[in-house]
């Protein structure tokens, strides 16, 4: 039986542990928290995961919320009239909703990461609650015949090695800051479904509301993303969750009043729901070299970290397992090799080279032929649809949003023009 350890618990770490676990491998899973404190601590992030990545968990039967949390059947689309919010309070230039082919879902990752490393250990794995450090892996290394490295912070990131020429940013394009509430009210355009919006004001941020399930049931998270050093980069030092809220509350006032109007009976789900920071999207090399000449290799966001804007951080760590699970298991008792580790990074690349590139580009200012394209799905369902299922399947955008000369074919193509 081959010993694989695992080292990191978040989205990728632990299916990968469960997936490996349920084709017979002596898995060991290392994680710096307990499954308590996990579920206790501070929120995590702001996962949405769309019907792909949600496939992923179904195959390796570990969607066990799937019938508490929401359906998330759409996503809207929002943008501010630039300068509108001066003084304020701004008004919709553009506001959409388009139709999911499968619907997302979101779970609370202190949820779904507990009760996942609950299940591991349920099931006969070797569950070590330990922060590692280089120098452990050093000795792991010669004892197991893999080591997957999927903690996306601390120094054990410091093995891989920065990707230049993949990252194009070398300082964080946003300020983030999220909340999970109660109380928010439904969009009135749909009040009949639930969907993300996606509100962009442009020249100072995003905000992004997703209904999700977290320790106390059904809840949504309120999350800004601002232009570091504009009017929303305010939440740098901010302790207190109810200042954080209240911060949160005045800037949709001003910058999302429609988001706003629905939101003036909100409170935090609990004393840990709130979050912020930022960071910068960074690609690495996938292979760790450890002091005693050991290979270890990185998993989802260790070696691509891409913003949030996009909201594809979850999905990207669950292809990332799923992609990583078929490549160990195909290669049987052959080593896990050098070569043998780059080629499965390449694998996942393939998907992830998608991820990134729309990221990047939405971080970005957007020309006119992507204003374009996002006006005309407000007049065009068949637009709307196609933007809306590119956040499940990110590689359709080569088709008809980077170029301008694909944008008007397409849009002509869907007019008849």
């Amino acid at each position: 039986m081959r010993k694989i350890l695992v080292v990191g618990a978040g989205q990728s770490g632990l299916q990968l542990a469960l997936g490996l676990q349920s084709h017979g491998y002596e898995v060991t899973l290392m994680s710096n928290r307990t499954a308590d404190e996990i579920r206790t601590g501070r929120v995590m992030s702001t996962q949405c995961m769309f019907d792909t990545a949600l496939q992923h968990e179904r195959d390796l039967q570990l969607n066990f919320w799937e019938s508490q949390a929401p359906k998330i059947e759409g996503v809207g689309i929002s943008v501010a009239v630039p300068g509108s919010f001066d003084p304020g309070p701004s008004q919709r230039a553009i506001d959409w909703v388009g139709k999911l082919d499968g619907y997302a879902q979101s779970v609370d990752q202190r949820v779904k990461m507990a009760g996942w490393m609950e299940t591991f250990a349920q099931r006969g794995g070797q569950l070590v609650i330990h922060g590692a450090a280089v120098s452990d892996l050093d000795y792991f290394s010669r004892t197991y015949d893999l080591v997957l490295v999927s903690a996306g912070k601390g120094e054990l990131v410091s093995m891989f090695g920065r990707d230049a020429s993949r990252s194009p940013y070398s300082e964080p394009q946003r300020a983030l800051a999220v909340s999970y509430v109660h109380g928010l009210g439904p969009r009135p355009e749909h009040p009949d479904f639930d969907a993300v919006r996606c509100n962009l004001v442009p020249g100072v941020g995003e905000l992004f509301i997703m209904p999700t399930l977290t320790t106390s049931g059904r809840a949504d998270i309120l999350f800004w993303e601002g232009i570091p050093g504009g009017p929303l980069d305010v939440f740098n030092g901010v302790k207190d969750p109810a200042e954080h809220l209240s911060l949160t509350l005045e800037l949709m006032e001003r910058f999302t009043p429609w988001e706003y109007a629905r939101a003036t009976k909100v409170e935090l789900t609990d004393a840990q729901g709130t979050l912020a920071g930022r960071y910068a999207p960074t690609i690495r090399n996938p292979i760790g070299r450890l002091p005693g000449g050991g290979l270890v290799l990185g998993v989802a966001d260790v070696v691509v970290a891409n913003d949030p804007i996009t909201g594809q951080g979850s999905n990207s760590a669950a292809k990332c397992a799923a992609a990583y699970l078929a490549s160990i298991v195909e290669q049987g008792d052959k080593p896990f090799d050098e070569e043998w580790m780059q080629v499965t990074f390449d694998r996942y690349w393939e998907t992830a080279q998608h991820v990134t590139k729309w990221t990047n580009a939405m971080l970005g200012v957007p020309p006119e032929h992507v204003l374009n394209l996002i006006g005309a799905a407000g007049q065009l369902p068949p637009v709307a649809h196609r933007f809306v299922n590119g956040f499940d399947n990110p590689a359709d955008f080569e088709n008809f949003f980077y170029e301008p000369e694909k944008t008007e074919a397409y849009l002509a193509s869907v007019t008849g023009a």
